[in-house]
């Protein structure tokens, strides 16, 4: 059978029928950091098992990682090359995957403008000549701003990427804890009020539907004890009922993003999906599942990691295949994998292609 080679890279059009799938079904999408060829390939791995869509995306360190940590990224070209030298990886990949993608930037803040004016720069001249975005969509994370500001910029950013037939996702709140450099505080600022997501979907709105809305509820970045992190997802239940009533509109309307969700309940993320989150964020989990993977395979093949010649089996045997890069790589890509499909599962999101016509 011949491979189709048709690009499965989401387009806003199509990232909105997904999302409108996603209420439906009660679903969201595991959108998964990379920082590497590696790690992308593991999520395309999982999402090739799972047999649905999946999100990946980069932030801005790790971009410039991607592009070569010996690079200065001062203006934030070595971050501006990696993301640009990563979608196109993707897009090349997909033909072969054929899983449906969304690429995706993290958490550009107000100082890392520069580097999404300097993708967006790349993606213009990519949409002229392929009527197809190279990035499905960016993030701004402009929750240290004041709203209102925080939203005229957004709106600025939307007006262009609608233009090219792009997402945008904005955060109100703060996340706290840190990831890739961006830290938030834990204070009042991790509980959105409906008030404000009411204010940001109605400025919002006024340009493009074409937007999700990344409201804290208590998420924080990283990993703690059970405990520790206090979630109430019911404020998200609480702000599609008021937007609801504020601009008459159906009850879950509002796309929200679950930051901070490695190690999260089950429950709490069950709740989370039924209150409109359509898309999950993966990082520290997935970090954490990478290198295990490494950690495991050093301790199995370790007196056949000491030196080049002389293991276990005589002193003269080679051990190139034992430190050969595409062994451990590997592993650590198949761990990877086996952590994001987990996930899949939390988020009932597997199978989701055979509902999907794109």
């Amino acid at each position: 059978m011949t491979q189709s080679t048709e690009s499965k890279i989401l387009d806003a059009k199509q990232i909105d029928k997904l999302f409108t799938l996603a209420f439906k079904k009660r679903f969201a999408i595991p959108a998964v950091n990379v920082t590497s060829s590696d790690t992308i390939n593991a999520a395309l791995a999982a999402a090739k098992k799972a047999n649905s869509p999946i999100i990946i995306q980069l932030s801005n360190s790790g971009a410039a990682f991607y592009a070569g940590q010996t690079l200065i990224n001062d203006d934030y070209q070595a971050s501006i090359n990696g993301a640009v030298a990563a979608a196109k990886h993707i897009h090349l990949l997909t033909v072969a995957y054929q899983i449906p993608i969304i690429i995706h930037t993290d958490h550009a803040t107000k100082k890392m403008l520069p580097w999404i004016d300097g993708m967006l720069a790349i993606g213009e001249g990519y949409f002229k000549i392929n009527q197809h975005p190279l990035f499905s969509s960016h993030m701004l994370d402009l929750s240290q701003e004041s709203l209102i500001d925080n939203i005229n910029i957004c709106k600025k950013y939307l007006k262009q990427l609608t233009a090219m037939n792009m997402f945008l996702e904005i955060e109100i709140g703060v996340t706290g804890g840190e990831e890739d450099g961006v830290k938030g505080k834990v204070n009042s600022k991790l509980y959105t009020t409906p008030e404000d997501i009411a204010y940001a979907y109605g400025e919002l709105k006024k340009i493009s539907s074409n937007f999700t809305i990344a409201a804290s509820f208590g998420n924080v970045h990283g990993v703690y004890r059970p405990g520790k992190v206090k979630l109430k997802p019911i404020i998200l239940r609480d702000s599609q009922d008021y937007i609801s009533v504020k601009f008459k509109v159906p009850q879950k309307t509002v796309r929200f993003v679950f930051h901070g969700g490695s190690g999260s309940s089950p429950a709490k993320i069950k709740e989370a999906i039924n209150y409109g989150v359509v898309k999950f964020n993966i990082d520290t989990d997935a970090q954490w599942a990478f290198w295990e993977g490494v950690k495991e395979y050093e301790q199995e093949k370790h007196n056949y990691l000491q030196q080049q010649i002389g293991n276990p089996q005589g002193k003269d045997k080679a051990n190139k295949k034992f430190y050969d890069p595409r062994a451990w790589l590997f592993k650590a890509e198949v761990s990877m994998e086996k952590e994001i499909l987990k996930y899949y599962k939390r988020l009932n999101s597997l199978n989701v292609n055979k509902f999907l016509d794109f």
